[in-house]
């Protein structure tokens, strides 16, 4: 789990924001087209999501990973080959599903039933490793960006993804799936709990949260570039963004047994609020927004935690696939939405500082939110 998912966001996640400025360039297409289809893929990666929690509750995540790896390299073959946007989007599309079969919720689904009660472990071990991620493949990336075409990098980066995440899913995750406890949550069941006030308020808190951390994520390369640092300079700040959540993510576990659901929710929400002003008022210098895209990936390793968990902490562990898939739904619509936007609005708001600024205002309102997502 730990391998496949760095080279998973890695390659299908982490990629595009390093490469789309050279896929614009070379085709002509808009960089809100191309940034369209890959919100396009996070959209249906949201949706598809809650089919793939229900599937893997049943049955386990074995053959639901390995076919989404498949279908990973499959999309971004046909990324690469695109001659045209439609194939293009279509491409990403496919992608979409492979994303709802390969990323975090389908390996969280499997952690909490394999490991529960010992989950957070579990969960903060393979996070720590998927915070990686970035790190290695967007200098990665940017290398092989120099020297080859980026149609030629996708089609190494998919050669990669290959060979290392298909038969890691089919060999490796053979262990005998648990049944389902018996008992849940004193909330009762799973549709309850899903028309629950606490559990919208929790989706809208998290999804706000969520739609601030991605623009963040896909956005800080043309930030760091209008500011005049290189295409180089600004992935190398991103991957280290990355090491930063690894980094936070070893935190989780003291800050979870120290505090409480709500609390911790709504200051991680806050940390993010306050890290994103931060890049949208210092201007420079590179060591210092560099230092800024740590902090902020310290406290987006935390969030992508403090979601994995939600579930167990406020209803338990009975139907962690089906709910965490309905909470997923919005926050990662949310995802897919946050690249489109917050290019298409940059302009208008008069350029990314302003953006960062409207960003860390949007925490602000999910703090508010995620003070009222305490179950009764």
């Amino acid at each position: 789990m730990c391998i496949t998912q760095i080279t998973s966001w890695g390659i299908v996640y982490y990629a595009f924001p390093v490469l789309n400025p050279a896929i614009t360039a070379d085709t002509g297409w808009s960089t809100g087209a191309t940034t369209a289809a890959f919100s396009a893929a996070l959209l249906i990666s949201a949706f598809a999501g809650i089919r793939v929690g229900r599937i893997i509750d049943r049955r386990g995540p074995r053959t639901v990973m390995t076919a989404g790896s498949t279908l990973a390299v499959a999309s971004l073959l046909i990324v690469a080959a695109a001659p045209n946007l439609p194939v293009f989007f279509s491409g990403w599309l496919l992608a979409g599903f492979a994303m709802a079969a390969t990323f975090y919720q389908p390996a969280f689904a499997a952690l909490t039933r394999w490991w529960a009660p010992d989950h957070v472990q579990a969960l903060t071990i393979v996070t720590l490793a998927g915070g990686l991620a970035s790190t290695v493949f967007a200098p990665l990336t940017a290398a092989l960006a120099d020297h080859l075409s980026w149609r030629t990098t996708y089609v190494v980066l998919a050669l990669v993804l290959a060979a290392v995440t298909i038969p890691a899913h089919a060999l490796a995750l053979k262990a005998p799936w648990p049944k389902a406890p018996s008992t849940t949550a004193p909330s009762g069941s799973a549709a309850t709990v899903s028309r629950s006030r606490p559990f919208w308020m929790l989706a809208i808190a998290l999804t706000l949260s969520a739609f601030t951390v991605y623009a963040v994520v896909v956005a800080l390369v043309p930030l760091m570039i209008e500011r005049g640092c290189t295409t180089s300079q600004a992935a190398w700040a991103l991957g280290l963004g990355g090491a930063g959540q690894t980094l936070g993510r070893t935190l989780y576990a003291t800050l979870a047994r120290r505090t409480g659901a709500t609390a911790r929710t709504t200051a991680l929400i806050a940390l993010g609020g306050v890290t994103t002003a931060a890049l949208a008022l210092v201007p420079g210098p590179y060591p210092l927004l560099t230092a800024l895209s740590v902090a902020a990936g310290m406290v987006r390793g935390n969030l992508t935690l403090l979601q994995a968990t939600a579930i167990t902490d406020r209803w338990g562990t009975t139907h962690y696939g089906r709910l965490s898939g309905l909470l997923a739904a919005p926050v990662t619509t949310a995802s897919a939405l946050a690249p489109f936007l917050g290019a298409a609005v940059a302009g208008p708001l008069g350029g990314y500082p302003h953006l960062f600024l409207a960003l860390a205002i949007t925490s602000a309102v999910a703090c508010l939110v995620a003070l009222k997502a305490t179950p009764t």
